[in-house]
């Protein structure tokens, strides 16, 4: 069943996005996608732009942001989405983010060092999607930058994201997940709002709550899932490319059962995750099941 909605993906808005949010209306139409979000990393200042040319090419948008939120001593992402994404909440919690985020860019550096690996703040800025002098550097960014460098070639730590790997399907995400995650060797802990905080502030403006790729985040750890629910979400991501079908019929069952929005999104960043396709999420139920949730009387699907 081809599937024609996407809700999420990220722009240059976020911290590891390649495409800016019209070149990502462009490609959701030449893939068929006919609703599209774009949900960058704690920022909503992508959406105008991107509704402005969705507008254009008559693709129905709805407003996104994926959220970094921390619930019972883990990291989550919270998806919202239909919120009005012109109020400077917004924008308080992305400053509030970004200051965060460079304090412990300098910590991942020197974490990233005691690897053995020689980096420069120069060379970190020069691939980094944030340029404005003070340096944000995700894990991704160490990666591309590590595995471009020629004096690294056989380095032990780099060899499962080459060509061939072991982890070379998505090579700067999975030396992301690997390295830089929490608990692993180079994690850095951010002050993130809690889950609560994150859930109200989308509800507050207007929008739904949605927890992003649960199978991924609450590996081990399902039995969360209910005191999350109790957190005030408004839905689950049951369909994304870090489910497999029995995932995703997991949380498919879930959302029933908690009486939960289904949403289905790839995640699609470009370079970051190369296996993965705008518009691929694994969704196996008619689409237009998933755009009446957001926008039963004015739909493109019909």
């Amino acid at each position: 069943m081809k599937n024609h909605v996407d809700l999420h993906m990220h722009s240059t808005y976020s911290d590891d996005g390649e495409f800016t949010p019209t070149e990502l209306v462009h490609q959701c139409k030449t893939a068929g996608v006919r609703t599209m979000s774009i949900t960058d990393h704690d920022s909503a200042r992508g959406n105008a732009e991107a509704r402005a040319e969705a507008e254009k090419l008559g693709i129905n948008y709805i407003s996104g942001i994926e959220i970094d939120c921390r619930f019972n001593g883990i990291n989550l992402h919270l998806l919202g989405y239909g919120f009005n994404d012109s109020s400077s909440d917004f924008i308080t919690l992305e400053e509030h983010i970004l200051s965060g985020e460079r304090n412990a860019s300098r910590e991942r550096l020197e974490l990233t060092r005691k690897l053995g690996f020689c980096i420069s703040e120069t060379e970190l800025n020069a691939i980094s999607n944030i340029d404005d002098g003070t340096g944000i550097w995700t894990g991704e960014v160490f990666a591309e930058l590590l595995l471009e460098k020629q004096e690294y070639l056989d380095n032990e730590h780099l060899l499962p994201y080459r060509t061939d790997g072991s982890r070379a399907d998505n090579p700067f995400v999975n030396f992301y997940w690997d390295y830089y995650a929490q608990g692993k060797p180079c994690y850095v802990e951010v002050d993130f709002p809690t889950l609560k905080d994150a859930v109200a502030l989308v509800r507050d403006n207007g929008g739904k709550a949605v927890l992003a790729h649960p199978g991924n985040n609450l590996k081990g750890r399902l039995e969360l899932f209910d005191e999350i629910v109790k957190a005030g979400i408004d839905g689950v991501e049951v369909f994304c490319s870090y489910h497999d079908e029995k995932t995703a019929q997991y949380f498919y069952e879930q959302a029933q059962k908690h009486s939960l929005l289904i949403t289905c999104g790839s995640d699609y960043h470009g370079k970051t995750k190369p296996s993965v396709k705008l518009g691929e999420t694994g969704c196996w139920i008619d689409s237009q099941q998933i755009e009446s949730q957001f926008c039963p009387s004015a739909c493109p699907c019909s």
